[in-house]
């Protein structure tokens, strides 16, 4: 009964013939460390007593690896197993990517006699080939749904590949199958077909189709996605084991520096869930960095990331500022020649900036609800950005004021210091009608918006004025020199009813700023009375026109001291005041 074995297995032989001296009548070998277990024993014991054994993608590895530890080499035997696996591998897996595929996860087991033998960097190697391959050139005929197909998707007949295609997408057909994989062994795919030269596009959606098939919570961050039609292959594979930190910490160093809408929602979900998990402080470093690189194609829901630690804020605010800062640093410091910028900007461009600012004003807006946000993490998001990154402040003063409304236990010290952020030249004329009229800021952020709001109104004016004095006399101008063909009088005759139109429009706006002006002179008056009456105590400061040029602030005559034509024509004028104020209120608001 031994026989065949000795015959056949060097190994076993040579444990034969070093148990020949020892007494007894049993012998007894001990095979520590057999690749494959029992199973695996099983078939080379088969093989040795003459029995058919089949290999198939599934055992062919393991049963390389066996063949080799037991020495089954062809100086035991005419046709023996090590050299009928090696040859059924090279022939029957190696050019095929079913077959390569499933012969690559059975190999796990043996992972260690597996790399000694050239098994997996082989596997590898093939499926890295066929990959960037059109794989419709191998001529696979698959079964599927009916119809024969080659795992590209394009239609067989008799083995002949026609063109025709029945799916929608001829690059991601093999995300499916190597989502199968270990992380170490997609990793080394991944790393193998990066040398291979594959666009990085489509290395970037295997690792995105990766890392959403095993980490459930970026189920959130999955785009517009058809439905993948799965090769033979995937139905036969049993899924892989993943430890969900160690998936994360090898997908993050095996990520490309690419820019992308889609992409940066994929990272911004990497690090929703990296913060989970606790991944190393590497790890949340380098994803801030991928994603302040690109912050100005982020969107607001994505950016909402809570707080996971022990903290009473309901959004992790010091990330984001993080973000900001790689953002405004670390792009700035990419080199041409970098083969990390081929896709990004030397600096960021205004454009770019000015995205980020209406973004980050508008994140601020929305967590500005939250009870336990102090000021200081407000202020330091409000000032990550520079100044030239906004070119109006009114999404800045809409985000302090829903922050001020939320919290109004903040007191006018701490308001005066948020609002110093807001330069007032940058609002516009509605934002500062509302301001104005804002009972939660600050007196003296109110008289200052107070003064904008008149150089606005001034410079409107004046504005107005210059641009009726300078068309009046092109226009007629152009209205004495229309004689031409009748295709030019018409141009000519068209302009000039346009320009008439536009004065009409501008002496509209002309009588509702000139109420305007009126409006905030009463106004101002009432706000120097109250200050004369607050500072009556104090004679160096009794004069209302010192605390007015203080402020850099212009009186204006006391209705009192108006002519009586004037006050004649106030009562008429009040409602239409009223009503012009009532509309700048509720048109900004």
């Amino acid at each position: 009964m031994q026989f065949p074995l000795i015959s056949r297995c060097r190994k076993i032989a040579r444990s034969h013939e070093e148990s020949k001296n020892t007494k007894g009548k049993t012998l007894t070998i001990e095979l520590e460390e057999f690749p494959g277990g029992p199973d695996i024993f099983l078939i080379v014991a088969k093989f040795c007593y003459g029995f058919r054994v089949e290999l198939t993608a599934r055992n062919v590895a393991l049963v390389y690896c066996a063949a080799d530890y037991l020495e089954m080499t062809d100086e035991f035997g005419e046709d023996n197993l090590l050299p009928k696996s090696e040859s059924f591998f090279h022939k029957s897996v190696l050019h095929n990517w079913k077959e390569c595929i499933l012969a690559l996860q059975s190999s796990e087991p043996v992972l260690p006699r597996a790399e000694k033998l050239q098994l997996v960097s082989k596997c590898l190697n093939s499926l890295s080939m066929m990959a960037c391959t059109d794989p419709s050139l191998f001529g696979w005929p698959m079964k599927m749904y009916g119809s024969f197909q080659s795992p590209g998707g394009s239609i067989l007949w008799n083995g002949i590949n026609t063109g025709a295609r029945i799916r929608s997408s001829e690059s991601d057909w093999w995300f499916e199958d190597i989502s199968y994989l270990s992380v170490s062994l997609f990793e080394r795919l991944i790393k193998t077909m990066q040398k291979r030269g594959i666009r990085p596009e489509n290395l970037v959606g295997a690792i995105m189709y990766y890392s959403r098939k095993h980490l459930p919570g970026l189920g959130r961050w999955r785009g517009e996605q058809g439905g993948k039609t799965r090769t033979v292959a995937s139905f036969s594979l049993s899924p892989a084991t993943v430890d969900q930190k160690v998936l994360l910490e090898s997908i993050e160093k095996l990520l490309p520096e690419k820019k992308g809408e889609s992409f940066c929602r994929f990272l911004l979900g990497l690090l929703r869930v990296a913060l989970i998990l606790n991944v190393n402080q590497t790890c949340k470093d380098s994803l801030e960095r991928r994603i302040g690189m690109q912050l100005d194609l982020a969107t607001l829901d994505s950016l909402l990331i809570p707080t996971y630690s022990d903290s009473d804020t309901l959004y992790n605010t010091g990330c984001i500022e993080r973000i900001v800062h790689y953002f405004i640093t670390i792009e700035s410091n990419l080199t041409a020649f970098s083969p990390s910028s081929l896709e990004m900007q030397a600096s960021p461009s205004p454009e770019s900036l000015r995205k980020v600012a209406k973004l980050i004003d508008s994140y601020i807006a929305e967590i500005a609800s939250d009870a336990n946000l102090k000021p200081e993490p407000v202020r330091a998001l409000a000032e990550a950005l520079p100044d030239p990154s906004r070119s109006l402040h009114d999404g800045l003063y809409r985000a302090l004021d829903i922050y001020f409304q939320a919290h109004p236990c903040v007191s006018d010290k701490e308001k005066e210091e948020l609002c110093n952020i807001i330069e007032f030249r940058k609002l516009s004329i509605d934002a500062c009608a509302h301001a104005s009229q804002n009972k939660r800021l600050p007196l003296r952020v109110v008289l200052q918006v107070l003064y904008f709001e008149q150089m606005h109104l001034r410079s409107a004016l004046t504005g107005c004025l210059n641009t009726l004095d300078g068309e009046i006399a092109p226009t007629a101008a152009v209205a004495a020199t229309s004689l031409g063909d009748t295709a030019g009088e018409i141009v000519q005759r068209d302009g000039w009813v346009k320009f008439v139109h536009e004065n009409k429009v501008l002496k509209v706006d002309m009588n509702r700023i000139s109420s305007r002006v009126g409006e905030l002179e009463e106004e101002f008056s009432k706000i120097k009375q109250e200050m004369k009456t607050v500072t009556k105590s104090h004679s160096s400061f009794s004069s209302p026109r010192l605390i007015a040029r203080k402020f850099g602030c212009k009186l204006v005559p006391r209705p009192s001291d108006a002519q009586p034509e004037s006050l004649n024509r106030s009562g008429s004028v009040e409602r239409a005041r009223r009503s012009l104020k009532s509309r700048h209120s509720e048109s900004f608001s």
